[in-house]
């Protein structure tokens, strides 16, 4: 048994472990307060780093929001994050760091200056595409009377929201908005997991009257797409979900979300991207998390986040 502690004691020390270190960036409130980090070992119990505190503060947008943080590492091991700055804005936000700890000045992405119509820029995440060596850039955005109607409701003030894109290399220049995809349903908080080859496109259907207020999936054999329109049925269960971000953990992948109307997060996971799982009542957040990304990171970069007062 001493010896059996004793090798214990010595892969922790050398940071030789087998553990996996998981991250989720998330916002707490309206956003003000900036980005919050959460840790993970094994996708099922997460807990706050810097007891909750947030690691950055919001400067850029209207609102001086950060909600919806979402950030991606890209081959050179800079983190590139991007989030909603701003209720009603036609632009988004964009930070950069090397270990999460130290950021980049903000800056405002006006991907939407072109629009005068559009009502808003609303959680913006990315994929990096390998076939043309960049980086996608989108969200979500109403401009009135510019696609299929779908029935309101008073909660939603007529928006009608459809997915739009910019291309980037470098993240200092960026390419002229697209529209990325039009269902015929209004759609928002769309996120990309690339696995085996296939894009998997988790979006949730918006649509407020009759609501649906779910998790459904595309499929593309490209980044770029194009992605169907016609998604899956809905793979979250009878309650309003929102915000999901994919993570694989072992051999399954997870996909969390905010059931909002009830104030915390759920979650599902599969082993086959067909076949789903509720494990919401396994999974526990720090309270007050709200849509965020899920994440891995080194050994090294958790190490010296945990270190942070």
């Amino acid at each position: 048994m001493r010896y059996l502690i004793l090798i214990f004691l010595f892969l922790t020390l050398s940071g030789k472990s087998d553990a996996q270190n998981y991250l989720f960036s998330y916002f707490t409130d309206n956003g003000q307060d900036g980005l919050h980090l959460a840790f993970s070992h094994d996708g099922l119990k997460w807990q706050p780093l810097r007891n909750g505190k947030s690691f950055v503060t919001p400067t850029v947008g209207e609102d001086k929001l950060m909600r919806d943080p979402f950030i991606l590492q890209d081959g050179d091991g800079e983190f590139h994050m991007v989030f909603t700055c701003s209720w009603k804005d036609r632009q988004i936000g964009y930070a950069s760091s090397s270990d999460l700890i130290h950021w980049s000045e903000q800056k405002a992405i006006p991907v939407m200056a072109h629009e005068p119509a559009a009502k808003n820029c609303w959680a913006p995440e990315m994929v990096y595409d390998p076939k043309h060596k960049n980086y996608i850039i989108f969200w979500a955005t109403t401009i009135p009377g510019r696609h299929s109607e779908v029935a309101s409701s008073e909660n939603e003030k007529g928006f009608n929201h459809r997915i739009y894109c910019t291309y980037t290399t470098d993240f200092q220049s960026f390419s002229p908005t697209k529209l990325f995809f039009n269902p015929d349903f209004s759609v928002i908080d769309a996120t990309i997991f690339p696995k085996g080859g296939i894009y998997y496109m988790f979006l949730k259907n918006e649509n407020p009257n009759p609501p649906e207020k779910n998790i459904r999936i595309t499929q593309s054999k490209s980044a770029a797409g194009p992605y169907p329109t016609k998604v899956s049925d809905p793979i979250t269960g009878k309650y309003w979900a929102e915000g999901p971000t994919v993570l694989q953990v072992d051999d399954y992948v997870y996909v969390y979300f905010d059931k909002y109307t009830q104030n915390k997060y759920g979650a599902i996971r599969s082993k086959n991207m067909k076949e789903w799982e509720d494990v919401s009542e396994k999974v526990t957040f720090p309270e007050g998390l709200r849509h965020g990304t899920a994440f891995k990171v080194s050994a090294e970069i958790f190490n010296q986040l945990n270190q942070i007062k």
